[in-house]
């Protein structure tokens, strides 16, 4: 993996070199191995690389790097996974190689196929700036499911990109506003949506898009080359009719292609296993096709109901893996905690962060790539709402608003183990679908959402921290998004499948890759996702959803799959998030730093919040009354970035 940024700078516009290498130094932990610069002959154009070598370990491999024609010059951030196989079809077309990277078979396959045709062809995650120094053109192109990210903006001096903000921060006339709107998402999401980002003058290129700017371009408008809800459209009207053997092995075989692929480095690799479905898969098909003990790591907490290293650990070993444990303890977590800023760039309120941080600098220490599990929940049904959501919204449909709304305010006084009880018994819940440990966040999550006028309202809720976050952020909007402007859903059959192409183009591009990726590159470690090579992804929308929910569980194909490695019983157990018990925290070791970041002058002197809200919750995580950690984290988040760009500026 690696970082980059760069400019076009405006006709007139004075950008001095040293601008550039200010703007790679922000990515430096991105690629610690070796940096490198561009510029076109105006010195208009400047292309900046930060590397961490991965395929190709000598110079042959250094971006910014030049096409054979010398018409391309490109810098890259990430992998293509299928290069040998594209560099033994561009060979027999003619094509020469200096060395044996990606890159240069990027290169190659731009000339040869042109842009969009190259990159339809691309097996991998990527996030690239391509000059055309022929056509005085540069694009931007993001992978199709956004693993990697690429910020862009305009300021009054050009136009300006990055793998993260730092670098654009840099650029001379960008202006630092906060984008009030972006804020009310965050606090929606625990993650800022693209295309947005926390400042006004800045966008996310949005995953499987390109974005081509000319000369004198002042703005643009991305272009997809590949789309999820065509996919997913494409995918309900050519559905596959196989057996359950036939799908089952069908599903085998992709994965093993796509894992045996994303196992190609000139580096020491290993997995991330947590014992759960997806991880185990992962490392299962991985030990299937390695000569030598895979390489895998885990971290388990002291709390109750936040350890299953004990899982992970009883995979590795019936897989035969080399497994590296790491127990945690409550403070070893919390140092992370004011580094968060930092490390996530911009506000960033998934509390899971902080495990994955601690996970990744582990696996560091021994590897330079780990593949890790993320995907599969969004591709086969893996989330607790694919499980009860339309059963829910078939049940309470037909009630009046009125009386919905009503009896959401009386579950919500019930303490939540009654509710529990009271759900498993009139089988609204299976008996094994909710961690004992979160089932009252779930229960009363649930009962938040009964007044919902719409599948799609209700959607909203169960995805929702703050309900109304344009209450709680000063002078605000909420801007639509991708599940709020339902014109742009894709025509699919059912709520469920709606939610599952809702998850795979908001959730996971949004929260769980961003905080993969941020937490990874952090420590210089690269991060791939196999489960997401998008092969699988248009294998997965031709599979019906029969073959995903299955007697009450998701990933029921999955699972299949797994089951010919590691026994169902090793894996078996009610699904639970990568969390940490941030609401002991807030009232315990954290609770002084949240005091700070939350005091009421603090925050109406700020002027982005409306303090009542804020301090009404914080009230009720300190009494215990309600648990609010995920609605104050949301805050404290954005509270803790912004004073450390204070101190940064």
């Amino acid at each position: 993996m690696c970082g980059i940024a760069g400019f076009w700078a405006r006709p007139g516009s004075d950008v001095p070199p040293v601008v550039l290498t200010r703007m790679t130094a922000c990515v430096a932990h991105r690629g610690p191995d070796t940096e490198g610069h561009f510029f076109d002959e105006s010195g208009r154009v400047g292309l900046g690389h930060r590397r961490l070598s991965i395929v190709d370990l000598s110079p042959e491999g250094h971006q910014p790097m030049t096409s054979v024609s010398g018409r391309f010059v490109i810098v890259f951030n990430g992998e293509i996974y299928n290069y040998r196989r594209l560099s033994v079809e561009l060979g027999s077309r003619g094509a020469r190689f200096r060395g044996h990277s990606d890159t240069e078979v990027m290169l190659a396959a731009v000339e040869t196929w042109g842009l969009e045709a190259a990159v339809r062809r691309f097996v991998g995650i990527f996030a690239f700036a391509l000059w055309d120094r022929r056509d005085r053109t540069l694009h931007l192109v993001r992978d199709h499911l956004g693993v990697k990210p690429l910020y862009y903006g305009w300021t009054s001096k050009g136009l300006v990109f990055g793998s993260e903000l730092r670098p654009i921060e840099q650029f001379p006339g960008f202006e630092k506003r906060i984008d009030r709107g972006a804020l009310t998402l965050l606090l929606r999401h625990n993650c800022i949506p693209a295309p947005y980002s926390i400042y006004e003058q800045v966008r996310k290129l949005p995953p499987g898009q390109i974005l081509t700017v000319t000369e004198g371009s002042t703005q643009a408008t991305p272009q997809p080359y590949w789309s999820v809800a065509h996919v997913a459209e494409q995918g309900q009207a050519n559905q596959l009719h196989l057996s359950d053997a036939e799908a089952t092995e069908a599903l085998d075989a992709m994965l093993r292609d796509a894992i045996g692929l994303q196992m190609t480095a000139d580096v020491p690799l290993g997995a991330f296993l947590s014992g759960g479905i997806d991880s185990s898969t992962v490392v299962a098909l991985m030990q299937a096709q390695s000569s030598r003990a895979v390489r895998t790591f885990s971290i388990g907490f002291a709390e109750e109901g936040f350890n299953e290293a004990h899982y992970a650990r009883a995979v590795a070993n019936h897989l035969g893996t080399e497994h590296t444990e790491l127990h945690v303890t409550a403070a070893h977590a919390l140092e992370i905690v004011p580094r968060l800023p930092t490390l996530f760039d911009e506000p960033f309120a998934d509390s899971s962060q902080i495990p994955t941080f601690l996970v990744s600098k582990l696996a560091r220490q021994h590897v330079t790539v780990a593949l890790s599990g993320d995907g599969g929940d969004e591709l086969f049904a893996g989330y607790n709402r694919h499980v009860f959501g339309d059963r829910l919204w078939q049940r309470i449909r037909h009630v009046p608003p009125s009386l919905r709304r009503l009896a959401s305010r009386a579950i919500r006084a019930i303490p939540p183990g009654t509710i529990v009880r009271g759900a498993r018994a009139t089988g609204l819940l299976g008996s094994r679908q909710v961690n004992a440990t979160h089932a009252g966040h779930y229960m009363h999550k649930l009962a938040g959402v009964l007044g919902a006028g719409g599948a799609a309202e209700l959607y909203l809720g169960l995805v929702s921290h703050w309900t109304d976050p344009a209450s709680v952020v000063r002078d605000a909007r909420e801007p639509l998004t991708q599940i709020t402007d339902s014109s742009s859903w894709p025509a699919l059959s059912g709520f469920t499948e709606t939610m599952l192409y809702l998850d795979l183009v908001t959730y996971l591009p949004d929260d769980i890759l961003t905080k993969v990726d941020r937490a990874s590159m952090a420590v210089g470690l690269e991060a791939r996702v196999p489960l997401l090579d998008h092969r699988v992804v248009e294998f997965a929308w031709r599979v019906p959803l029969s073959q995903k929910l299955r007697d009450g569980r998701g990933k029921w194909l999955l699972r299949e799959v797994l089951s010919r490695y590691v026994p169902a019983a090793m894996v078996d157990r009610p699904k639970a998030g990568f969390g940490v018990p941030i609401g002991q925290w807030l009232r315990g070791p954290l609770r002084d730093w949240a005091e700070s970041l939350l005091d009421e002058r603090r925050l109406a002197d700020e002027g982005f919040f409306n303090p009542a809200p804020i301090r009404r919750a914080w009230a009720e995580q300190l009494s215990g009354s309600a648990e609010r950690q995920f609605l104050l984290w949301d805050v404290l988040m954005f509270q803790a970035w912004h004073e450390e760009r204070g101190r940064s500026a």
